[in-house]
């Protein structure tokens, strides 16, 4: 028994999230390098020589140096057993991202210390609030110019609305970039660039503020103003709570930069410190506890096809209680039926290991021959319970899809189903007509380029595609109300989607507007449950 609990308290599982560039990926692969699971660091965009990164799998990934899809990494350090959520920074691919962090029990946001808080990261921050899961800042690239760190710190309260405290603090940026100092050790982390790129791990200097020796280590004027900004920051910065920390109202901060490696240790160190292991989880039957011996998971990703050789398709599921063993038979809420999970595996990107044992807090791989679906729970317990399902979130881009070749209507079906289930995609449909001809929604515009690769490649099918000018989706929420009875502008279109629920498209909020001004009693929701 102590040995179960010990597996999930050593357990630590986050999602990192940030906007396209800042970095991401380079932290997950410096993450790993300090865990032992990869022996050199790969560069995301693949150059001559250089490794890509490891994190990345599919081909249009590493075409264009960008996160596509959500990787799922685990490895060892200091006795915590670790797993990264790597989910896509490029703001087309927010919706994979927004599921990925309901399995997170904490994030941590990577930010561009000449760039601060961006578009992107302000949508993943708001999921994130939305459960109030602790985050960990990491401000990145402090080995190129960077802005002033108070004016960093300011941003990230006024925009985010979070309250922030420096862990460390740096000293100067660019090519003056010197170090850190740790406020809790009141020690100085100083800086030496190895290499070119930090493929390996960065050495570090402990020297004590107010060492005469610090004017020739720092130089004199970047020793000064280190000086007066620690003591600013120990007047007037807010103190460290940890209990704000776990509830996401505070959030510790670090310098560093991930590409040359320095910096990343010590927030390893401190995160495994502060973060916490597997937290309760909601569903119908109230909170279940991660130390239930009862197994328990919910699905929060599928992705076909991950293996060409295969034409395989895997159930990405989150351990939420318990403890899970290869083989063992399970009841499938939603499908109200009992299976064997006889093919499971964990993940490092596209290389795959058979896994025998996991416990609360790891997500494991499950073959799926198509009957799962994103939210679906499967459980032991003897009264079968189900969590709280994964939000539809709504898409901003449409277009009419259709096959060219009528003859591979059945590959066209097949393709679009298995994509859709994926979640990368939202099908919708005229009231009552078929598939011969759909409407498809995405978040960001890059998907469509990216259905039309898949389908393609994956079912040798190729698609018409005709862009729509609708921008905004409402779900009908009144159950009886048979929407051709609706009064509506000529240009807002009724269609259902996948799951047989009626919805709404709208080119603009006036439409919106009108619709509810013209129907009385008709409610709308932006997103589908």
């Amino acid at each position: 028994m102590k040995d179960f609990v010990d597996q999930i308290e050593k357990r630590r599982t986050f999602a990192i999230i940030s906007h396209p560039d800042a970095g991401k990926t380079t932290l997950t692969e410096k993450l790993l390098l300090y865990g032992g699971a990869i022996q050199q660091a790969g560069i995301v965009k693949g150059k001559k020589g250089a490794r890509a990164a490891v994190s990345d799998w599919m081909e249009i990934e590493k075409q264009r140096g960008i996160s596509v899809t959500s990787s799922v990494l685990q490895f060892e350090y200091n006795g915590y057993c670790i797993n990264i959520l790597d989910t896509p920074g490029h703001q087309d691919f927010s919706e994979d991202t927004y599921r990925t962090l309901m399995a997170a029990d904490s994030a941590v946001m990577v930010i561009d210390a000449a760039k601060g808080v961006e578009a992107q990261t302000k949508k993943l921050f708001k999921v994130c609030t939305m459960r109030g899961i602790p985050i960990f800042t990491f401000i990145n690239k402090m080995d190129r110019e960077a802005r002033n760190p108070f004016d960093l710190l300011e941003e990230i309260e006024q925009v985010l609305g979070i309250e922030t405290y420096p862990m460390n603090w740096p000293i100067g940026s660019g090519k003056e970039f010197k170090g850190v100092y740790d406020r809790n050790a009141k020690e100085i982390l100083a800086f030496q660039n190895v290499g070119k790129v930090g493929t390996q791990q960065a050495q570090k200097i402990e020297a004590h503020l107010g060492d005469a020796n610090l004017d020739d280590l720092l130089t004199k004027p970047l020793h000064d103003t280190l000086k007066d900004d620690i003591e600013l920051l120990d007047g007037a910065a807010y103190e460290f709570d940890k209990d704000k920390v776990d509830h996401g109202k505070l959030t510790p901060v670090f310098f560093g930069s991930a590409l040359t490696n320095f910096g990343v240790e010590p927030f390893l160190a401190d995160f495994l410190r502060l973060s916490m292991p597997p937290l309760p989880r909601v569903s119908d039957r109230g909170e279940i506890d991660p130390f239930s011996n009862d197994f328990s998971a919910f699905v929060f990703k599928i992705q076909a096809n991950m293996n060409k050789a295969h034409r395989d398709r895997i159930a990405f599921m989150r351990i939420c209680s318990g403890r899970f063993e290869r083989g063992m038979d399970v009841y499938h809420v939603q499908g109200d039926k009992k299976i064997k999970l006889s093919q499971s595996t964990q993940l490092m990107a596209s290389e795959r290991e058979i896994v025998d044992e996991a416990f609360a807090g790891d997500i494991i791989g499950i073959f799926d021959p198509g009957i799962f679906s994103i939210g679906d729970t499967i459980t032991t317990a003897k009264v079968p319970f189900a969590y709280a399902g994964i939000p539809t979130f709504a898409p901003e881009h449409f277009a009419r899809i259709s096959q060219v070749d009528t003859m591979k209507r059945k590959q066209f079906v097949k393709g679009m189903e298995q994509i859709a289930q994926e979640g990368a995609i939202q099908i919708f449909k005229e009231l009552g007509g078929g598939m011969e001809e759909v409407i498809v929604g995405v978040v960001g515009v890059l998907q469509f380029e990216v259905l039309e690769y898949r389908l393609k490649n994956e079912y040798n099918v190729d698609i018409r595609r005709n862009d729509l000018s609708y921008s905004y989706i409402r779900w009908i929420e009144n159950e009886d109300l048979d929407p051709k009875t609706l009064n509506l502008t000529s240009d807002t279109k009724r269609v259902e989607d996948f799951k047989g629920r009626r919805l709404l498209l709208f080119t603009s909020p006036w439409n919106i507007d009108w619709a509810l001004e013209h129907n009385e009693g008709l409610r709308l929701s932006e997103v589908g449950r």
